[in-house]
C-alpha cells in the first residue's frame, strides 16, 4: 500500500511512498536504455528513436515506458523489435500525463476519504481522524463525522496512488508478446519541444574585403526529459507537416573549402539537408547547449551601398524633398571559391569588427534562409552614417491615357547622395516602379532588374555629394 502525506499548513513536510500505477505492470526507465538518437527538424518538432532493454512477459502484459518526451505526439509512436523482430504485437496505447503532484493527487480523492493529522503544539501529540474530501476548489473542503472544516491546520494521508496518476510521463502499451527472453525494443514518435537554429559568427577584415565565419548549432530541449548519450542529427529545410490543433503539455558530400567542424557530417535527404554529429551527446531537458558546425576562412565579401525606393513615389505630387537612410550590405557567395560551398542552414549572422585598438566590436547581424551550395548571401547589417540622400519630385505631368489604363504621368526625382567618408563610394539606387513604365530621361545609365524593379550605380566622390536625376513615364 502507498502512503502519501499532503501538507496544508506551511512548513510542514510533504513525502511519498508509491508503488506502481497498475500491480501487473512492466516499467521500464531511463536505466532500460541501451541507446538513443534524435532527428531535430526546425520547425519545433524532433523524431526520437529509444532503444531499451526490457523483459516481457509471454501473451498479453502492460509495459510502461517512462522517461518518454512529456510533448510526445502519442499517435507517431512505433513499437518494434530493435533488430526487426515482429514478436511483438501492439494491442493498445495510452499516453498517461496526469502527473504525480499534491494538487492532482487530492484532486483525484474528491469523494474519497483521507486521514486527517492534527499536532498538539503543547505536547507534540498527532490525532489522526478520517474525513471526505468534498471539494478542492480554492482551497479543500474536509467533512468529518461532526463537521465541516477549510483550511485544515495539519496534513493529509492518502492510502495510494489512483492507477490513472503517474510521476513522470508515461506511454503504455498494451502487448502480446511471443519472446519471453530479455530482448531490445525500439520506440520511435515525434515530439514537439526540441528545436535547434544556426548562429553564425562572422568576423570582419580591417580593409573591410573578407570575413571569417564560424557557424554554431544551438539546441533547446523543454521536451520535459533528458536524451543522455543520444547520436544527434539535423535536418535543415522546411518539412511539411499538417496543421492541427493537438492538446498543450519543425551521401555525405564533403568539401574541401569550407570545412564541416571535427565530428560533424553532412548529406542530402530527400528535398532538406542532415548534419549528423559523429559523438554522442546529452541533452537535458531545460538546456539550452551549443555545438560547433562549420567555420571557413578568408571568405571574399563584397561592402554595398543601397538606396531603396518605393512605388509610393509614383502616385501623385510630392510637396518637399524626403531624407532616405542608405543600407549597408555584405554581400558574399556560397561557393568553394569563397572558401565556402556547403548548404548554409538558415539562421542569424552577426558580424564583428575589430577598432583601431584590436578591440571587437558589433556592427550588425541579418538573418539568412536555407541557402544552398553555389548561391549568393546579402546581409544587410545596417544603415551608413556618413552616406546620406535626399529625394525630390521635380516634375510631375499628368499625359493621356491610352488602352486599357486609368494613370499615366511623366514623373521626374533628383537623388541628392552626400559621402562625408575620406574615399569615394558607389550607392546603388534601387526604385520599384508600378505599372507600365518607361525610362524618358537619365543623367546615369540604368539596369533594369524585373518587370517593376531598375537600378543605378551611382558614384559619389570622397567628401563630396552627387545629384543624380532621372523622368520616368508611369502607366497604371
Amino acid at each position: 500500500m502507498s502512503i502519501l502525506t499532503k501538507a496544508l499548513g506551511s512548513g510542514a513536510l510533504v513525502m511519498a511512498l508509491v508503488y506502481p500505477a497498475a500491480a501487473d505492470e512492466i516499467r521500464s526507465g531511463l536505466d532500460d536504455q541501451t541507446a538513443v538518437a534524435i532527428t531535430i527538424y526546425n520547425e519545433n518538432l524532433a523524431l526520437v528513436r529509444d532503444q531499451r532493454r526490457v523483459t516481457l512477459k509471454p501473451g498479453r502484459s502492460a509495459l510502461a515506458l517512462r522517461d518518454v518526451s512529456a510533448r510526445i505526439r502519442p499517435e507517431t509512436a512505433i513499437l518494434s523489435g530493435a533488430s526487426g523482430s515482429t514478436e511483438l504485437n501492439l494491442i493498445e496505447q495510452n499516453f498517461d500525463f496526469d502527473l504525480l503532484t499534491p494538487d492532482t493527487l487530492l484532486n483525484k480523492y474528491v469523494g474519497q476519504q483521507v486521514q486527517a493529522v492534527t499536532v498538539n503544539p503543547a505536547n507534540g501529540n498527532e490525532t489522526i481522524e478520517s474525513a471526505t474530501v468534498l471539494a478542492t476548489n480554492q482551497g479543500v473542503v474536509l467533512q468529518f463525522d461532526n463537521r465541516i472544516e477549510t483550511r485544515f491546520p495539519g496534513r493529509l494521508i492518502f492510502n495510494e496512488v489512483p492507477d490513472n496518476l503517474r510521476d513522470r510521463p508515461t506511454l503504455v502499451m498494451e502487448l502480446d508478446n511471443n519472446n519471453p527472453a530479455p530482448q531490445e525494443i525500439e520506440l520511435s514518435y515525434l515530439t514537439a519541444g526540441l528545436g535547434w537554429r544556426a548562429d553564425y559568427v562572422a568576423s570582419l577584415s580591417q580593409d573591410e574585403t573578407t570575413l571569417d565565419l564560424n557557424a554554431w548549432v544551438t539546441l533547446t530541449n523543454q521536451s520535459g526529459t533528458t536524451y543522455r548519450n543520444a547520436l544527434l542529427q539535423l535536418v535543415a529545410g522546411d518539412v511539411q507537416q499538417v496543421q492541427q490543433v493537438l492538446p498543450r503539455m519543425r551521401s555525405m558530400d564533403m568539401v574541401e573549402s569550407a570545412t564541416l567542424a571535427r565530428g560533424v557530417a553532412e548529406e542530402s535527404l530527400f528535398e532538406y539537408h542532415l548534419y549528423t554529429l559523429q559523438r554522442p551527446t546529452t541533452v537535458a531537458d531545460n538546456q539550452t547547449k551549443q555545438v560547433s558546425l562549420l567555420s571557413a576562412a578568408t571568405v571574399p565579401v563584397e561592402k554595398q551601398y543601397v538606396l531603396n525606393g518605393a512605388e509610393q513615389f509614383y502616385g501623385g505630387r510630392s510637396a518637399a524633398g524626403v531624407d532616405q537612410d542608405v543600407s549597408v550590405f555584405l554581400n558574399l557567395s556560397n561557393d568553394e571559391s569563397s572558401n565556402l560551398g556547403l548548404p548554409l542552414p538558415g539562421g542569424i549572422v552577426r558580424v564583428y569588427k575589430n577598432d583601431s585598438a584590436g578591440r571587437v566590436q558589433f556592427i550588425g547581424e541579418d538573418q539568412i534562409d536555407h541557402t544552398p551550395k553555389n548561391e549568393d548571401v546579402e546581409l544587410k547589417l545596417g544603415n551608413a552614417f556618413d552616406v546620406t540622400a535626399k529625394r525630390v519630385q521635380t516634375s510631375f505631368k499628368k499625359v493621356p491615357n491610352v488602352g486599357q489604363y486609368n494613370f499615366s504621368a511623366e514623373i521626374g526625382h533628383k537623388i541628392i547622395l552626400r559621402n562625408a567618408k575620406d574615399l569615394s563610394v558607389v550607392v546603388t539606387v534601387r526604385e520599384t516602379i508600378p505599372g507600365d513604365w518607361q525610362i524618358l530621361a537619365e543623367n546615369n545609365p540604368h539596369t533594369k532588374l524585373s518587370a517593376g524593379t531598375v537600378e543605378w550605380s551611382v558614384e559619389v566622390p570622397a567628401q563630396s555629394s552627387t545629384e543624380f536625376e532621372y523622368i520616368t513615364l508611369v502607366r497604371y
